[in-house]
């Protein structure tokens, strides 16, 4: 696709024409640029989620294709460790950005975030309800159902499966991926919140657990697992301060485990900001 082509919100963009077409560009209309390649599994199933919002958007954003194995340098210039990496640009700065295929949800939101469409139809699919869990895992079901090759799928299914708390399925699920994608970032993640579900099997309410921390301060097992249940509903800082007192006040409770628990939490989450936040609390006090 031209990256001259006037009418298209698409584009690709190698290192010769980013200054020009990204970050200049982006001082008048925000640029979401896509590291991918096309050997990339979830590229495939992010890119046309990607094309599909730009024409949505109808220009509000446009989207800057870069070919890492084309654009080396490009990609080096910019960190790149994993694809597919998202990065929005405006302003000639990088504002905000995501790494792996999102499902088409999330994707809105974090457009919506930064970026306003310039049309009432887009504004009417970002205003319709989200895709629950069950209509996700049913989709990407039929998907697989549909082209059983594209294993990058059973990946993305696990990871809905998870979401949708159904923590057996998704483990199911990892265990069956090929080994290319065995060591994918999501997986590894995935790995991570699974060994977190484990540990709430037979777990207090999230109520019960929250009364006997405020009843007995030093309940180190209760704030284990009142920290491990706020980070998997949702509540992130939260668990992660669960955790921090407990690292603070009995570091060697259960042979460390609170900071197992902190390292295993970053790895699930993909708040940069946040882990990064955490990540020094927890220096400060272990050194």
């Amino acid at each position: 696709m031209s990256a001259t082509t006037a009418d298209t919100h698409v584009f690709d963009v190698r290192e010769d024409n980013f200054e020009a077409e990204v970050l200049q560009a982006s001082l008048t209309t925000p640029i979401l640029v896509d590291f991918w390649a096309t050997w990339c599994g979830p590229c495939k199933t992010l890119g046309p989620m990607l094309e599909k919002l730009a024409a949505e958007f109808n220009g509000a954003f446009r989207l800057a294709k870069v070919d890492v194995d084309k654009s080396q340098q490009l990609a080096a210039m910019f960190g790149i460790r994993s694809i597919p990496t998202v990065m929005l640009v405006k302003d000639g700065q990088i504002l905000d950005g995501f790494q792996g295929a999102l499902p088409e949800g999330q994707l809105r939101e974090f457009l919506q975030r930064h970026v306003q469409p310039l049309d009432g139809a887009a504004n009417d699919e970002l205003e319709a309800a989200p895709e629950s869990p069950e209509e996700t895992i049913n989709r990407i079901q039929q998907a697989i159902a549909a082209e059983p090759e594209r294993a990058e799928l059973k990946l993305d299914l696990a990871l809905a499966l998870m979401r949708a708390g159904n923590a057996d399925a998704a483990e199911a699920e990892l265990a069956s991926l090929p080994a290319n994608l065995a060591t994918d970032a999501r997986a590894v993640r995935l790995r991570s919140q699974l060994d977190l579900a484990r540990a709430l099997k037979g777990a207090p309410s999230l109520a019960e657990l929250q009364q006997r921390v405020q009843a007995d301060a030093g309940d180190w097992a209760a704030r284990d697992l009142l920290g491990v249940r706020l980070l998997l509903e949702g509540d992130a800082p939260a668990g992660l301060d669960q955790f921090l007192v407990t690292l603070e006040k009995a570091r060697d409770w259960n042979d460390g485990q609170a900071k197992k628990r902190l390292l295993a939490a970053f790895t699930t989450l993909d708040d940069a900001e946040l882990v990064g936040r955490y990540r020094r609390r927890m220096a400060s006090l272990l050194f």
